[in-house]
């Protein structure tokens, strides 16, 4: 045999071989012994038969169980809710197509499968208190890969449980607050809408009526319009930014043509630029260029910077509005303005709700919410809004959005906007409008209205019931119905008439103070031909009687072609 010799290299290495193996296994068995005596987590062992052969000082502490009580006398499966257990082995029967029982084998059946299981179960105490736990189980097996038994790893979810309730109550309390928001909206904007209907209705009779105003009269009602359109918008601006605010407002993408958009634009802020002198140019597109947005909303968004651009120029300035491609896939639309600019400090409060910079100097007008406004619409379309100013030079107003290949399908737009004064043939048929509407002063109007056109006679009713009673009896060529009437609503008595074969034909158009376009949405799905908003727009109005009145003979000729024939001869 060789003899050892002191500083013999060999022997060296082999002694400090033998410590650091010897100190591995000390701290693999302090780092096994720590997490057997861990008190935050329950960790129970059981034989191949799920009998409990371990049971830690943490699920002592869990449980309130000695692991004497235990070991050898019971599985986990005796110490969760027999219930659970039950449901969670018709669950996996269900998902793996094979009978399962109750008990143990529910426990372990995906384990024993070489399948990584985690499960929530209520773990119930020596005591009988209850508490959520999530438990981790694994097979355990020899080195011949033979199962000997599962370790299973538990923790108290209560927390987590306790967290998951809070944050369900605080959404359902949010949603119900949400609700309550959008409900008070929509109420808000109907009493609003209600005085005005009037106000603007009959300002706009008394400036088209006969015999014509005096020009006193003319300048007298010019200002009371100017005032009510004004006062309807900022009614919409804030329930617009509410409606953002409050998650509620809906859009509508489209694929949309850059080169109408902002042909619409400028013919909507002529009028402004040229009562202050402001030379607008827009610049012509070279390429067609589409943008997947919300069309309306995109020409709200545009028309505000237009418009501020105008109002907060100088006499005579300038306005340019540019285009181009910033990065593949993204253009940005500029507005330019030669006003007098923005230092840096106040450009940072630009996009705050109510915060009208130029208002200590007595500026424009204004709510000063349109950029805050603008600035939400822009992002719910996936955009971005910025500006750049110089004090002395003006500001450069910016929105980038995304370009997209879709082209958007061509619409007919050649209606005509004028209020149709037709008078009736001789001896031709005469109309039948019936109004059901509850405040006298937007009854009032209607009829003032409707007495324009000299081949239509209207009927009225001031609530649903009898609007209903007296369609049925005169079967009306169409209705005008608002939506909040005493007793049922307008929706309900359109409900009624729909599912009645004498009136179900009778085209009904709202014509309601419900302007929010969740109210308005709401409405077509109900059925109603048109949706009509207060303040009543004259034009407007009597755009959709006369479509109205046209579309009721069509349909009319197709229910009742006898009659129709007999009043042809």
């Amino acid at each position: 045999m060789r003899k050892r010799k002191v500083g013999d290299d060999s022997d060296t290495v082999d002694i400090f071989t033998e410590v650091r193996r010897q100190k591995s296994l000390l701290k693999t068995g302090a780092l096994q012994n720590a997490i057997l005596t861990s008190a935050s987590f329950s960790i129970i062992a059981t034989d191949e038969k799920g009998i409990i052969q371990l049971f830690n000082p943490g699920a002592e502490r869990m449980l309130g169980y000695a692991a004497a009580d235990v070991v050898n006398k019971i599985n986990p499966s005796d110490i969760h809710d027999q219930q659970e257990v039950a449901a969670r082995a018709r669950a996996l029967s269900l998902e793996l197509a094979t009978s399962i029982a109750p008990g143990f084998d529910a426990l372990a059946f995906k384990a024993s499968r070489g399948i990584e299981d985690v499960y929530e179960l209520t773990f119930i105490r020596k005591d009988g208190s209850r508490f959520p736990a999530i438990v981790s189980i694994t097979a355990l097996r020899d080195d011949y890969d033979d199962l000997i038994g599962y370790l299973l790893i538990g923790a108290d979810n209560s927390v987590r449980k306790q967290v998951e309730r809070e944050l369900h109550d605080a959404m359902v309390v949010a949603e119900t607050a949400n609700l309550a928001k959008s409900a008070f909206l929509s109420s808000m904007s109907h009493e609003l809408r209600t005085p005005l209907n009037a106000i603007l209705g009959f300002a706009q009779l008394m400036e088209s009526g006969s015999p014509m105003p005096t020009p006193s009269q003319q300048r007298s009602i010019g200002q009371i319009l100017k005032a009510g359109w004004y006062l309807l918008d900022l009614i919409n601006e804030v329930l617009d930014l509410a409606l953002i605010e409050s998650g509620k407002l809906s859009l509508s993408p489209e694929s949309v043509s850059l080169a109408e958009v902002m042909q619409e634009c400028a013919t909507m802020i002529e009028a402004q630029a040229l009562k202050r002198g402001i030379s607008v140019s827009f610049q012509k597109l070279d390429v067609a260029h589409f943008v997947k947005v919300d069309r309306t909303r995109l020409k709200q968004a545009l028309i505000n910077l237009l418009t501020n651009a105008i109002k907060y120029n100088r006499m005579g300035g300038t306005v340019s509005v540019a285009s181009i491609v910033t990065t593949p896939g993204r253009i940005r639309i500029s507005v330019e303005d030669s006003g007098e600019g923005l230092p840096r400090e106040k450009i940072a409060q630009l996009f705050q709700p109510f915060n009208r910079l130029g208002q200590e100097m007595g500026g424009p007008e204004g709510t000063g919410i349109g950029l805050v406004t603008a600035k939400r619409l822009v992002e719910l379309m996936d955009g971005t809004i910025g500006v750049e100013s110089t004090v002395g030079k003006g500001s450069v107003f910016w929105i980038e959005l995304n370009l997209t290949d879709e082209r958007q399908h061509v619409i007919d737009t050649g209606e005509s906007m004028t209020i149709s004064t037709v008078k009736p043939r001789d001896g031709a048929q005469l109309r039948t409008v019936l109004y059901v509407e509850d405040n006298p002063a937007n009854l009032m109007l209607v009829e003032d209205l409707v007495a324009r056109q000299p081949d239509i006679q209207l009927l009225s009713a001031t609530d649903g019931s009898r609007g209903i009673e007296i369609a049925r009896t005169s079967l009306p060529d169409m209705i005008l119905m608002d939506i909040n009437l005493p007793g049922i609503s307008g929706i309900q008595a359109l409900k009624i008439l729909r599912e009645d074969n004498a009136t179900a034909h009778i085209p009904v158009v709202a014509l309601s103070g419900n302007a929010i376009p969740r109210d308005i949405k709401k409405g077509l799905e109900a059925g109603f031909f048109r949706y009509l908003t207060k303040p009543i727009n004259v034009r407007e109005f009597m755009n959709t009687l006369d479509e109205t009145l046209k579309f009721s003979k069509v349909k009319s000729a197709r229910v009742n072609p006898r009659e129709t024939q007999a009043e042809q001869e």
